[in-house]
């Protein structure tokens, strides 16, 4: 029996070990993974139904084609608005709106010294340009992680669709649990996963689509940015799209515009506030039954944690944790007859 426990025991030293190697080679690029796992986790159900008629291979790749679409084209029309607003603001700067020689008079005349305003603005210049020349090397590295994470996510994605089948099977026969308790475990994960997703996720994405129609109507400028920063902000419960929709009626009423500023009003409070106190709870208490306070928990800690990706993960992570301790309060003398 000793020797039995001291291989079993080595063998488990030897996966701590290899874990933690693996886990280090992880971390680097954590975020990407996470996401291409989120994505895969999304798109999979599509993946075997496209499986039934094309070859893993060419569903796979049609997906991960879909995935990169739906996920940049939206992020390359906010940065698109963005660049686009900056440079008008940039070109509305002429030349010679900046009367330097005027300005430099009317200091003189004020204070009795006289003050070289060009030569100030021409060292901040090269003071500018030495700290940009001096830090491109760490921006060339955080671009380059960047572009080398995107193609993992990439590859993983694809992977992750085509070998869907194989890992899950996998993780079947590898789990050392009873198979009903298998089965009942990845039920209540997988329903878990889709509810949070579906509550967390989907109706910010509507909320804030939503929210972001009133700013566009209205004329708010950059709406198609600031619907992107609602859509983030609805996944905080007790926040949600109020601060930004809430401030661009602020921002009608001391334009002058209080009709409109009435109409985003009662658009937002109304149209808005139905989306998040009909559909959220269709998903999150009726399917997973997490408390507000759990998701909040879930999104300021998943975000500390795992950074971006942890506004996502953070309330899986909590969930999963619920359905497994469910799971195992259901099955526990299950358990013990399994050990005997």
């Amino acid at each position: 029996m000793g020797r039995v426990n001291r291989s079993k025991g080595s063998l488990l030293g030897l996966v701590t070990a290899l874990g933690a190697l693996s886990l280090l080679l992880i971390l680097p690029f954590l975020q990407f993974v996470l996401g291409a796992v989120l994505v895969a986790f999304v798109l999979y159900p599509l993946q075997r139904r496209l499986e039934t008629v094309v070859p893993s291979r060419v569903a796979a790749f049609a997906l991960l084609g879909l995935a990169v679409v739906g996920f940049l084209a939206p992020l390359v029309a906010i940065f698109a608005t963005i660049a686009d607003e900056a440079w008008r603001i940039f070109g509305s700067f002429e030349a010679d709106a900046v009367p330097v020689s005027e300005l430099e008079a009317r200091i003189a005349a004020a204070t009795g010294r006289e003050v070289d305003l060009g030569g100030t603005i021409a060292t901040s210049g090269q003071d500018i340009a030495r700290a940009l020349f001096e830090r491109s090397p760490a921006a060339l590295g955080t671009i380059t992680h960047f572009v080398i994470g995107v193609a993992l996510a990439l590859f993983l994605v694809y992977y992750l669709l085509k070998d869907g089948a194989d890992l899950v099977a996998w993780l079947h026969r590898t789990v050392p649990l009873p198979a009903s308790i298998r089965r009942d475990l990845a039920s209540e994960l997988d329903g878990m996963i889709w509810a949070v997703l579906y509550g967390h996720v989907f109706v910010a994405l509507v909320q804030g689509l939503i929210a972001g129609l009133g700013l566009f109507v209205v004329g708010i400028p950059n709406a198609a940015f600031w619907t992107a920063v609602m859509i983030v902000l609805a996944m905080v419960p007790l926040v949600g799209a109020i601060p930004v929709w809430g401030g661009a009626v602020v921002s009608l009423l001391v334009a002058g515009r209080p009709t409109f500023a009435l109409g985003l009003f009662v658009y937002s409070a109304v149209v808005v506030g139905l989306t998040d106190d009909y559909l959220r709870p269709l998903a999150v208490d009726r399917y997973a039954r997490l408390n507000p306070a759990v998701i909040l928990v879930g999104v300021l800690g998943g975000a500390y944690a795992f950074g971006v990706m942890g506004l996502f993960f953070g309330p899986i992570v909590l969930g999963g944790l619920k359905a497994t301790l469910t799971v195992v309060s259901e099955n526990w003398h299950e358990l013990e007859t399994a050990d005997r």
